[in-house]
């Protein structure tokens, strides 16, 4: 059983976040172990027409955000890596000063120092000086940066072929085999 760490931040983008969560729990061998920022379950309820119940119940282990002690918070609990999605800038700047104020941080910064897979699905535009220079931090200790944007070659249909592409494309990352998306031939 693969363990992997989903983390929903308060950016915009929930339904991303539900589509990976969905996508997962349809696949035999994962381990979804999830948190949620305080500012996600927010932004679920303002966003989408799920509950964040829905969200936590596509998962094996619900963490509370504020439990520093929790399983994902030490590198003695292996996992194959972490999908933050989508990620806030707030969240990104936090990771990649190892701000641990919150599990969702946390797990993050243990990813890195484990030298797991951290992949985040960074949802801001535009982008200022800060922003940039807080993802190429985060990019030279090790996190891969992956913006929700489309491949326009997949001639999507909707807006759930926009959002499939981007979640397939962070599966990819996670070495998590998956057929959301068209891909290039």
């Amino acid at each position: 059983m693969r363990r992997i760490i989903v983390g929903v931040s308060g950016a915009s983008g929930s339904a991303y976040a539900f589509s990976a969560l969905r996508a997962l729990a349809a696949i035999e061998g994962i381990e979804v172990h999830l948190v949620l920022s305080e500012q996600a379950r927010r932004t679920i309820v303002l966003e989408t027409d799920q509950t964040p119940a829905e969200f936590e119940a596509l998962a094996h282990c619900v963490y509370d955000d504020r439990d520093l002690g929790a399983a994902i918070s030490s590198g003695s609990f292996v996992t194959s890596g972490m999908l933050v999605i989508p990620c806030s800038m707030k969240s990104a700047a936090a990771i990649a000063y190892s701000l641990n104020a919150n599990l969702l941080v946390r797990a993050a910064d243990v990813c890195l120092k484990e030298r797991r897979p951290l992949v985040l699905v960074v949802r801001e535009t535009p982008l200022h000086l800060g922003h940039l220079r807080t993802l190429e931090r985060l990019a030279e200790i090790g996190a891969v940066i992956l913006p929700p944007i489309p491949g326009m070659y997949a001639r999507p249909k909707s807006v759930d072929d926009i959002i499939a592409h981007t979640v397939g494309k962070a599966f990819d990352q996670l070495g998590i085999e998956n057929d959301l998306f068209k891909r290039w031939t």
